[in-house]
């Protein structure tokens, strides 16, 4: 159950990456645009862009921080109970042979 809010958050992730390429290929655009409201719209989209940046390199951050944790869990999990983790290896294994060779 825990897996499915870390692939929302790669999601989420994904997506606001484009957002910000998406706003940064705007501003690009608008360069050469002159006017107050303009130029105080790019301001307002810039001050956000950065804001952005820091946030989604939080979200990264948190999210590679949690995929650690997993990791050392499963290891340590791993390390107290090795027969238990082949078994089921082994059964996860056979399964997917089963499926596959149905095919």
């Amino acid at each position: 159950m825990s897996q499915a809010p870390d692939v929302s958050k790669d999601k989420l992730i994904a997506d606001f990456k484009i957002v910000v390429a998406d706003a940064e290929e705007l501003l690009r655009a608008t360069a050469g645009q002159a006017g107050e409201k303009v130029t105080a719209a790019r301001g307002r989209v810039e001050e956000n862009l950065v804001r952005a940046r820091q946030s989604l390199a939080e979200a990264q951050v948190a999210v590679v921080d949690k995929a650690k944790a997993v990791g050392r869990v499963t290891d340590d999990y791993v390390q107290d109970n090795p027969w238990r983790s082949v078994g089921v290896a082994a059964g996860f294994g056979f399964i997917v042979g089963l499926l596959i060779g149905r095919r």
